[in-house]
């Protein structure tokens, strides 16, 4: 069933940061000798590739207040993305993320500051009914003021008929305490959470190796209504209806130039195609279809992408 349209298709909540990503291919950032500074952040790449799709997007941020903040809200604000809610703190500097380039999970280091200081006020009512999708990731949500903010604003978004998405990206590096994160993962699916997971993020946060259906239960009984589990290269498994159907999607064999940013990609892909009514095997295949276009290029996506080429693979 198609979502009614509101002003925004997406608010997107959580961390804009500077990514400086190694210029060349190294086994990690040991071996990292040179960087160049993309904008990044997940939340805010979420945004600008719903923005490519066609999407009217919002990102709710704080950066600081300094060139690098202003530079980042530049390039949010040209790739079609409402900046208004984006806000300069007059203490904290920008936040800034080492990666190294890798045909594998990167290699990163997280300098935070701003980033981790969205507040309530940041996030009314007013705004969160003018949604359509409400999302955030494990980053944005791994530090206060920020967590309780994002997880208070996720209940309140439900209430007002919004739908509240989630890429659980969670790294110990970034959230060292797991008993906490899944405490506030599960208080934040409560809403009705659509998720996102890879196998990897899962091994992380689970602190082992677990089966696609201890996942999926779990994330279920925390409330989550739908589960996009990706397994790299052999596809996805999408849970849906309270864990009563699945879809499986078959991984295809590319040959990729560039990991970073895939996965906000496929997320992208797979949410246009669910606000647009498509069923959620489907959203997978154009999620997919956006991670390869993702994959098979060097930086980000193109500035304009039209949707019809998430869907040319449907029936």
């Amino acid at each position: 069933m198609t979502i009614p349209p509101r002003p925004y298709a997406l608010l997107s909540v959580g961390e804009l940061l500077a990514d400086l990503i190694g210029h060349h291919v190294s086994n990690s950032l040991l071996d990292a000798q040179d960087f160049r500074r993309y904008q990044g952040g997940s939340p805010a790449n979420m945004a600008t590739n719903m923005a490519r799709l066609g999407n009217p997007t919002a990102l709710v941020s704080c950066v600081g207040n300094d060139n690098i903040g202003r530079y980042l809200t530049r390039q949010i604000e040209e790739s079609g993305v409402d900046t208004q809610f984006i806000t300069y703190d007059p203490l904290a500097p920008t936040s800034i993320v080492l990666v190294s380039r890798t045909a594998g999970t990167p290699d990163f280091v997280a300098y935070r500051h701003a980033d981790c200081r969205i507040r309530p006020e940041q996030l009314p009512d007013s705004l969160l009914a003018q949604a359509q999708l409400f999302h955030t990731t494990c980053f944005a949500l791994s530090q206060q003021p920020a967590q309780d903010a994002i997880v208070d604003a996720a209940k309140r978004a439900k209430a007002a008929g919004c739908q509240v998405t989630i890429d659980t990206n969670y790294a110990p590096s970034i959230w060292p305490d797991r008993d906490q994160a899944w405490q506030v993962i599960s208080d934040y699916c409560s809403a009705g959470a659509l998720v996102k997971i890879s196998e990897d993020d899962a091994e992380r946060l689970y602190g082992s190796p677990q089966t696609p259906d201890r996942i999926l239960a779990d994330f279920h009984k925390m409330g989550a209504v739908l589960i996009c589990l990706t397994l790299g290269p052999n596809g996805s498994l999408v849970s849906y209806d309270g864990g009563a159907k699945q879809s499986r999607i078959p991984g295809k064999k590319i040959d990729v130039v560039d990991v970073t940013g895939a996965g906000d990609a496929y997320w992208a892909g797979f949410l246009t195609a669910y606000l647009d009514g498509y069923a959620p095997g489907n959203c997978a295949h154009a999620g997919a279809a956006l991670a390869k276009m993702k994959l098979t290029r060097q930086g980000p996506l193109p500035d304009k992408v039209d949707r019809k080429l998430l869907y040319d693979q449907f029936e």
